[in-house]
């Protein structure tokens, strides 16, 4: 019995292993053509020269990660300065190169003309006088129109995500879940519905146009239980039509990485059903010339340095190997390197290589260990 008990484990074991599916591993890399276009320098470990997709692809990345904004022409200079530029035709040419290097497409609808965060939600200007269900069709019809054109181009993404970091919802003032009360006196049951509608309208014209494409709806709150919980409840509750949870994690907003892992061993126990990917994650090596930060902040946990971005990078990959339901991990601004170029007026110092020589940051190698098998 004994025997029999322990050869039925093991069948279990490797039929549960069998049906996981597959882990993606990659980066938000949207600037790429615009790094290129400037004839920006990437170089390995050993500062050999390389091309960055192919290099990523050798280092297991086997997704990649884009933006797309609406018209990103009428977004504010200083944000075109950030990195704001990709409309269809850039997103179409970048998911083309995508492809020639053998790795899949997460396409992240901003539904703005600029970036879309927790702190705005800018209603896209073709779409600013439109009464709340003219957006929802308006949405609708710009998701579809967007996915047939690259399903046309033949870049047909693997993943898609209906919104952008929305947990204060979307196409605000008409979609935001908090506004102050005199600029949108209505009930928060009344806002939630809102905001599902719209999700539900994104949603339905992913189905329609890519049916074998995986849903992402994508919140930032993965450092605070109760909202990430009632979040997706909500979602449940209205019947919101995904597969897949998507968190942003950052060391320096979020809290520690042992406080991810209890978010993400409540994920598994509360929504089984949906597995979990982090869509944004980054840690600082530096604060050189960065507009939005003091020398010494967000060192609550890792210093700021590359030996600190490198810790993090591990000990975070060690954290989400221990997760099962966690099938996905994305660096935000992977590419960023300023090296011979002006692509962006500021450095974050946030990406994967140095700023200074173009050479592969430390971080990249650990970042490569997180199992996609």
């Amino acid at each position: 019995m004994k025997t029999r008990t322990i050869l039925f484990a093991l069948l279990t074991t490797a039929l549960t292993a069998s049906a996981q599916p597959e882990r993606l591993l990659g980066g938000d890399c949207s600037l790429v053509p615009s790094y290129e276009a400037q004839g920006t320098v990437y170089k390995d470990f050993e500062g050999r020269t390389v091309k960055l997709l192919p290099f990523l692809r050798q280092q297991g990345w086997n997704c990649i990660r884009v933006r797309l904004f609406v018209e990103p022409e009428n977004a504010p200079g200083n944000n075109k300065d950030e990195g704001v530029c990709q409309d269809l035709g850039y997103v179409i040419g970048l998911c083309r190169q995508i492809r020639q290097a053998g790795m899949k497409v997460m396409l992240d609808f901003h539904y703005s003309d600029t970036w879309a965060d927790p702190g705005k939600q800018f209603t896209p200007r073709r779409w600013q006088h439109c009464s709340c269900e003219a957006m929802t069709d308006s949405l609708y019809a710009y998701t579809k129109a967007s996915l047939l054109a690259m399903r046309q181009a033949g870049v047909v993404p693997e993943l898609i995500q209906v919104g952008n970091e929305i947990t204060n919802g979307m196409l605000w003032p008409t979609g935001q879940l908090y506004p102050k009360q005199e600029e949108q006196p209505t009930t928060m049951e009344e806002r939630w519905l809102t905001l599902c509608n719209f999700l539900k309208a994104g949603s339905k014209a992913c189905r329609e146009v890519c049916p074998k494409a995986q849903v992402i709806i994508h919140t930032e709150k993965a450092g605070d239980w109760d909202v990430t919980k009632t979040y997706y409840q909500q979602l449940r509750r209205h019947g919101v039509d995904y597969d897949i949870i998507g968190l942003s994690y950052y060391p320096m907003w979020h809290k520690s990485i042992p406080n991810l892992g209890k978010t993400l061993d409540n994920l598994a126990w509360l929504f089984p059903d949906k597995p979990v990917m982090i869509v944004e994650t980054a840690a600082y090596y530096s604060h050189e010339r960065d507009p939005w930060a003091k020398p010494d902040q967000y060192a609550e946990f890792y210093p700021i340095s590359v030996e600190g971005q490198t810790r993090f990078t591990r000990e975070l990959v060690e954290e989400l190997n221990r997760h099962h339901n966690v099938t996905g991990l994305f660096w935000w601004f992977a590419e960023e390197n300023a090296f011979g170029n002006t692509v962006t007026k500021g450095w974050l110092n946030r990406g994967l290589f140095n700023n200074h020589t173009g050479q592969a940051l430390p971080a990249l190698k650990e970042f490569g260990r997180f199992k996609t098998k």
